[in-house]
This record gives C-alpha cells, structure tokens and sequence, in this order.
C-alpha cells in the first residue's frame, strides 16, 4: 500500500472522529448550562480550551460568549478543530481514497457534508441544535458501520481504525483535563449537591454515562469516573482501550516494532500512575504526559509509514 493512501486512510479515521466528538462536547455543554442553577455560571470557554484554540480564538473574538463559541467550533474554517473544517478534511481524504473505501461510505460523507454545510447555522438556536449535532453524530455513526461491515478488513483498514483510535484517545484525554479543572471548586464541599451533575456531564460527553452505570452503581464519584475513563479496558472510549486497539491495529501491519515498543510505554505509565487516586494538580500533569505518549506514538507511525507525507 502506498504511504499516501495509507496516510489518508489514518486520517479520514481522525477527522471523522474529531466532528463526532465536537458534536457531543457541544451537546453536552449546552444540556449542563440549563441543568445548573443561574447563580452558577460554567461558560463556553472550557470548550475552546479541550481542543487548544484559545489564541485562535481570541484572535478573532473578544469573549467567549456562547454565540461566539458555538460559530467557532461548528462553522469556523479558520478553526482546524471546527465540525465543518473536520468534515471538509475527511472528505477531501476520502475523495482521494474513493477507489479504497466502499462507494456506500463515499456517499455518506458527500451528504454528510453537505447537510452540514446548508444546516450549520442551526446550531446557533438551542432549539434547533440538538437535532442538528445529533444529526452529525448519527452520519458519523453509520459511516464508521458501512467501513466496518463492508471495508475489506485490509492493512487499509487497519490504517482508518489506528486514526480514530488515536483521535479518540487524545479527545479522552483533553475532556478529562479541561473539564475536570473547570468543575465548580468553589462549592462548599465536595459532596456538594453539584459535583453529581458535573462528573455526569464528564461522562456524557464521552458517551459513557449509560455504560458506567452498569458498571458501578454507587453515587457518581470523581475517583471512579477517573478509573472508567482511563483504564476501562472493555469500554471503546477510555484511554487504556484505545490504546490497546492501536496496538491491535499495528500488530497487523510490517515494520511495527518500534510503534508498539511507544504503545507499550505509554500503556505501562497509565496502568502504574492510579490516575484516580491523584490530586487536581498531578492529574494535569499526568494528562499532559499521556498527550505527549500519543504525539509519540503518532510520529512514530508517521516516520514508519508515512515518511513522505
């Protein structure tokens, strides 16, 4: 397989992943800021701050209101981290893909886009923006089925999954930072009547809330919402699954040794770290090294597979 298309393949799987994401983060936000009281303001901000725009933001905007945020990370094509800017990419990679992936996913994309494109400014009504995020979390969600259950599970494929895997990890990861800094510390205790609806949010932003339920039926609590999201091996969004799934992904590919030598690192830093038991301060710390162990293993991927890309 060519390095390029190998390349396009990882990410279109990225790019897919981003806009699903951007998609529930908004979603989740906008639910929260009308389940808390009107003493108590979250504000937009934390949303530009999970995907690390906030120069590029501020550069065209003088305050993170929320008509502001939700321009910038729904229809911005200055915003590379935008729902339109990732879907125009995941195109533009599929396009030249076409004769790779099935014609049934080429499709989808197409009218994915373009329902994007003509609805955007739908998400500027609250009451108009649920129905056109979820809209773009379900296409995205039928997109990933007809890969799955029509795309030659090939070195191709492989390809697509490692990007999204990776995309995923590194979402995980910034949603646990930003959000877990911005819940309100200034309640008086920390069984305060409020931390229960903003550790759910947390979840419900990864799609996690329903299956962390089923796993731990106790009062949603910090520790344990730490412990599903990072080291939940069987749950496809936490930290420690995704990472097992790039290795999966590499161990059927050549030349993979020095990848899953960086996959194996990163896996050995979580599992000895008890994320869940450290304080707010180590836990960005922490968080900042499993970003750096995903930027690692991404170059190592591009320097093995994509060297001219």
């Amino acid at each position: 397989m060519l390095s390029r298309v190998a390349s396009n393949l990882c990410w279109f799987g990225r790019y897919l992943e981003r806009a699903e994401n951007t998609a529930r983060i908004i979603n989740v936000n906008s639910n929260l800021m009308l389940d808390l009281p009107k003493s108590i303001s979250l504000g937009w901000e934390p949303i530009v701050d999970i995907l690390s725009y906030r120069d590029l933001f501020y550069s065209n905007h003088k305050e993170a209101v929320e008509r502001n945020v939700i321009n910038f990370m729904v229809a911005d094509q200055k915003n590379q981290g935008s729902i339109i800017s990732a879907l125009s990419a995941a195109r533009e990679n599929a396009r030249t893909i076409r004769e790779i992936i099935p014609r049934e996913a080429w499709e989808q994309i197409n009218e994915l886009f373009t329902y994007a494109k003509e609805n955007c400014q739908k998400a500027q009504a609250r009451r108009s923006r649920y129905g056109f995020l979820n809209e773009i979390i379900r296409s995205n969600q039928t997109i990933t089925g007809i890969l799955a259950g029509t795309m030659t599970h090939d070195e191709g494929y492989q390809f697509l999954r490692i990007g999204r895997n990776l995309e995923r990890a590194d979402m995980t990861t910034r949603i646990i930072d930003v959000r877990s800094a911005s819940l309100l510390q200034e309640t008086e205790t920390s069984q305060s009547a409020f931390e229960n609806l903003q550790w759910m949010s947390v979840l419900k932003s990864l799609t996690a809330y329903q299956m962390y339920r089923r796993e731990v039926r106790l009062r949603i609590r910090r520790p344990d919402v730490l412990k599903f999201l990072l080291l939940e091996d069987r749950f496809p969004r936490s930290l420690l699954h995704t990472l097992q799934q790039v290795e999966e992904c590499l161990k059927k590919l050549p030349n993979n040794e020095e990848a899953i030598m960086q996959i194996r690192v990163v896996e050995n830093q979580l599992l000895e770290a008890n994320p869940q038991t450290l304080i707010q301060e180590k836990l960005h710390d922490f968080i900042d090294d499993m970003q750096l162990g995903l930027n690692t293993i991404f170059d190592k991927i591009n320097q093995t597979y994509f060297p001219n890309n």
